[in-house]
């Protein structure tokens, strides 16, 4: 079992997975600074000085932070179009290289084409004497 995991741990998959968590985690964090320090205060002055921390909805004693609640889904939308637009990017240049990739393998010149028929010929005919020799 401890060898399973050692194989399990040390596969690419999981220190790439691990590294993306980190580098996620540490993301988000600039994402959260940038939404909270510069976003939601621009909004909220172009919104008449609203601060968007502030609005709750007092209820008894809870108070509903919906502010709050607004300041996190413009986190997601950030860092969800961040990872939308890199998606997109990677996709752009590995679909970029397999398109050439095939360019490479499907282009031939005439002569090669025209030899590859000849020798398909030449097989069939070998073929049909072989036939014709073994009937008589």
């Amino acid at each position: 079992m401890l060898k399973e995991f050692k194989d399990f741990i040390s596969r690419g998959n999981v220190m790439d997975l691990a590294v993306g968590v980190i580098v996620g985690g540490a993301f988000s964090k600039i994402v959260t600074s940038i939404v909270n320090d510069i976003l939601m205060p621009i909004l909220g002055i172009i919104l008449g000085g609203i601060d968007f921390t502030a609005l709750k909805i007092n209820i008894g004693d809870t108070s509903i932070m919906y502010g709050n609640f607004i300041q996190n889904v413009v986190d997601f939308l950030i860092v969800a179009f961040c990872i939308f637009v890199f998606i997109k990017m990677t996709n752009r240049l590995f679909h970029h290289k397999k398109e050439e990739a095939k360019e490479e393998v499907v282009t031939k010149s005439d002569e090669v084409v025209l030899l590859e028929e000849i020798r398909d010929l030449l097989k069939e005919d070998k073929k049909a004497v072989k036939k014709a020799n073994k009937k008589s």
